[in-house]
């Protein structure tokens, strides 16, 4: 039985079908790319993977149990990177991250935070107010927090945008590491990330109605972090 599926999901926005029928299962130390054009739904899932989106129909279970029958207990199993970068601009990086990793059940939230900025390569921003911060610094600023507090199920949305070649390289490490401890990866993407063995799934295959190509995902007019 695989951990983590989806049977017949469907995604409404507004009034436009997103998708229909689409189903996944990933097992412990899985990986799942979603590929298709902007507008395609791939964030839309995500954020139905994450709970964060109800399907119109259709469910999604772990570990055999559906995960409508505890939304919170499922919640607390995800890390969530979206297209936003939540950094509060008044806070230092360090501080930014504690504030995931507490939330995240940290037992040391400032020790966890300076622990996986360095393992993104980033030391040396932990105490530059998020102002500051170029965009590179923080989107591995946010990507930090799926390693300052654990968490089974990784849920990235494009994670490696404004990421330069050597970012990427720690985001693959960090990717790698997770799975081999039985933890499983979701990812959209239009780049070139190394995640050897995942599978794929292509939400062209379960779209409905024409969608834009203009660059923007119109069914994520609201990006959400939690």
């Amino acid at each position: 039985m695989p951990l983590f599926a989806a049977n017949d999901l469907t995604c409404l926005r507004g009034e436009r079908l997103v998708f229909q029928e689409l189903s996944f299962a990933v097992d412990a130390g899985g990986a799942l790319v979603l590929l298709g054009p902007n507008g395609s739904g791939k964030s839309s899932l995500l954020r139905m993977m994450a709970g964060l989106l109800r399907p119109f129909s259709g469910g999604m279970s772990w570990d055999g149990e559906p995960v409508s029958s505890d939304p919170d207990l499922h919640r607390s199993r995800v890390h969530y990177v979206g297209h936003l970068d939540a950094v509060k601009p008044v806070l230092s990086a360090r501080e930014n991250l504690a504030f995931w990793a507490s939330m995240g059940g940290a037992a040391d939230p400032m020790e966890s935070a300076m622990a996986a900025l360095e393992r993104l390569g980033v030391p040396h921003i932990a105490d530059v107010p998020g102002r500051y911060l170029s965009a590179g610094q923080k989107r591995r600023l946010n990507l930090a927090r799926i390693l300052a507090a654990p968490a089974p199920l990784w849920l990235l949305d494009e994670p490696s945008v404004a990421l330069d070649r050597a970012g990427i390289g720690q985001l693959e490490e960090a990717i790698a590491e997770h799975r081999r401890g039985g933890g499983i990866v979701v990812v959209s993407t239009h780049a070139e990330i190394a995640i050897p063995g995942a599978d794929t799934l292509h939400m062209d295959d379960f779209a409905v109605n024409a969608v834009p190509h203009d660059g923007y995902d119109h069914e994520d007019d609201q990006d959400y972090e939690p």
